[in-house]
């Protein structure tokens, strides 16, 4: 059993939601990220999505690519981010870390590290550098943004032989088609999109989201975390009346990204505080 499926369990158990926090790796200061990670899971952190930098991230807004160009800038790149994890581990063993980005990183580091073959989702190899150096750093789940569902199954296989969740998005145009296709893949979680668009854009309809999720969860029997667009307390709480996850990325890098190194940990815990009174005072 997973770290994610071992945590959400408890927090169902608890009758609490998962609080999410979404931080882009190396970013604003290379070094940052271990004490960053360190400093969410104190103020309330379940589980910790770690961005993986990537030039061309299609799913992210301006707040988010900027982090992840300032991030590559700094040297950073997919190998650097799994020693960050490990760093993470060695004071950490049980909050849950998911890298969230994009096919590139992983079948370049691939490339670079010692696979047999092609590390793409269709390929029939049962190695994978990648997915040996993840689980041996200590990462928990994997969020691939360009890997569709339908080519996955013997990806979703290895990261499973290695205790580690394929985690899948799914939006307000997903068709039941392609829950069931997720459905079907998914483990740990799946995170559903609130928003037509990228990371940190609109304005987030909290009502059309409530709306959603018994959709998906006709299709989805695993727990279900909304993101994008939530920026706030009230957001938070709104959306965790009937999600089991709540994720907020952008509006941390918006607080931390022009602060000096000494008060990054500071703002970020003192702004996750805030979300998690406000998901603590849901009732059941």
């Amino acid at each position: 059993m997973s770290r994610i499926t071992t945590t959400f369990e408890k927090l169902k158990s608890e009758q609490r939601k998962a609080l999410i926090p979404f931080v882009t790796a190396g970013y604003p200061y290379p070094d940052i990220t271990p004490a960053l990670m360190a400093g969410l899971v104190e103020a309330g952190a379940d589980v910790i999505e770690l961005g993986v930098p990537f030039s061309d991230p299609s799913a992210d807004g301006p707040v988010i690519q900027a982090a992840g160009d300032k991030a590559l800038a700094a040297g950073i790149g997919l190998k650097q981010v799994l020693a960050m994890v490990r760093e993470f581990r060695l004071k950490n063993q049980t909050t849950p870390v998911v890298l969230m980005g994009y096919a590139n990183p992983i079948e370049r580091y691939d490339q670079l590290h010692g696979s047999h073959g092609a590390a793409s989702p269709t390929s029939n190899t049962a190695e994978s550098a990648f997915v040996r150096d993840a689980a041996a750093a200590g990462v928990d789940g994997v969020l691939v943004v360009d890997y569709p569902p339908e080519e996955c199954a013997d990806f979703a296989a290895r990261l499973k032989a290695n205790d580690m969740d394929l985690i899948f998005l799914l939006a307000p145009t997903s068709t039941d088609e392609r829950m069931a296709q997720v459905a079907r893949l998914a483990s740990g979680y799946v995170y559903y999109v609130s928003l037509k668009g990228v990371t940190g854009s609109g304005a987030l309809d909290t009502s059309a989201v409530q709306a959603m999720l018994p959709r998906i969860r006709q299709h989805v029997k695993i727990p279900v975390g909304v993101g994008f667009g939530i920026r706030d307390a009230e957001t938070a709480k709104a959306i965790g009346a009937s999600a089991d996850a709540v994720v907020i990325g952008s509006r941390i890098l918006q607080l931390i990204g022009d602060k000096p190194h000494a008060q990054v940990v500071t703002v970020a815990m003192d702004f996750l505080r805030g979300i998690r009174r406000a998901l603590d005072s849901l009732e059941g």
